[in-house]
């Protein structure tokens, strides 16, 4: 269906690049400002002590940051049908809250992986981490402060983002939604907000972000077909040391939409998709969720029938790779 709808924009000039979801991807931007404001101040007023944070401290920190990175993947278009998927308050505070219903929670791995890449750093070898968007708004918002984050707590010395090359799933990520948001905070008349969208143009101009899109996320084929179907992209990822996948549509063709028994190895569902060590931060809102412990998944079905599409659980689950 997207595909049509791009395809019927194309053949008629002068609308060809027409993003028929733009209106809906700003205003679930400009609903969310209340959230937004809160994420940049947070993230401002911790840029003043973060090079006096001890590693437990930046690890707390990045645990809080790939949570609300994790959970703003409910403000999801097309999961919400038209209906309002804006993040209306603060996702910090109720963060606490919602670790019960992480049911895969590899942030530790994480941390991990990014300690020891920055130990073994050298100077003709920096950490690189690769983050594969899904929506824009309030959720692109939060992936852009958890990669600042990785840059200023010296975890990562570049992020490459990696987005839609055409308006896709209503409000998936394309190069105009990156640009237009950062533009947006550079020029809100909050300080904080300002000062993000400022200082992540810089970001760009610096070469430490890169976005780049690419025909390959907009194809049928499951993330296992990419080093034939694309081996120029898989060639690209396998440079990275840390592959963030974000979203639900991301975890469908991680698993290759199968309908798995829940305690299947997430390993084994990637059916040898390894370009680099990968995490899914994914609400559930399809019915394929792998590597749960045994019964886990069974035990939440008798009493939620709808937990794998409610949107109301989330993973953070790793995979180091061959």
């Amino acid at each position: 269906m997207y595909r049509r709808i791009h395809a019927a924009l194309a053949q008629n000039p002068p609308i060809d690049s027409f993003d028929v979801f733009k209106e809906g991807k700003a205003q679930n931007f400009f609903e969310s400002q209340e959230a937004v404001i809160a994420l940049c101040t947070y993230f401002q007023e911790l840029l003043k002590n973060i090079k006096d944070l001890d590693e437990k401290q930046l690890q707390e920190e990045l645990f809080k940051l790939l949570q609300v990175s994790l959970w703003g993947n409910k403000c999801d278009l097309s999961f919400s049908a038209g209906e309002d998927s804006s993040q209306k308050s603060s996702p910090l505070q109720s963060l606490e809250n919602m670790v019960p219903y992480i049911l895969v929670n590899d942030m530790e791995k994480v941390w991990s992986l990014l300690v020891n890449a920055k130990k073994n750093r050298t100077e003709r070898s920096n950490v690189r981490v690769d983050i594969i968007l899904d929506n824009a708004g309030f959720e692109l918002v939060s992936d852009l402060v958890l990669a600042d984050f990785l840059l200023l707590s010296k975890l990562a010395d570049e992020v490459y983002f990696h987005g839609k090359s055409i308006p896709w799933y209503v409000s998936d990520t394309t190069k105009h939604d990156f640009n237009w948001t950062i533009k947006q905070l550079g020029s809100a008349n909050h300080m904080w907000m300002s000062r993000c969208g400022i200082n992540w143009e810089g970001n760009l101009k610096k070469g430490v972000w890169v976005f780049r899109d690419h025909m390959f996320w907009t194809l049928p084929h499951d993330f296992s077909s990419m080093s034939e179907v694309a081996p120029d992209l898989y060639a690209e990822l396998q440079k990275s040391n840390l592959l963030l996948f974000k979203g639900d549509l991301n975890y469908r063709k991680l698993t290759g939409d199968r309908k798995w028994e829940y305690s299947v190895p997430f390993h084994q569902a990637l059916n040898k998709f390894h370009p680099a060590p990968l995490c899914s931060l994914r609400t559930l809102k399809s019915d394929t969720q792998v590597g749960l412990k045994p019964g886990q998944g069974e035990q939440i079905q008798a009493s939620e029938p709808e937990w794998m599409v409610s949107g109301k659980y989330g993973v953070v689950q790793f995979d180091a790779g061959l």
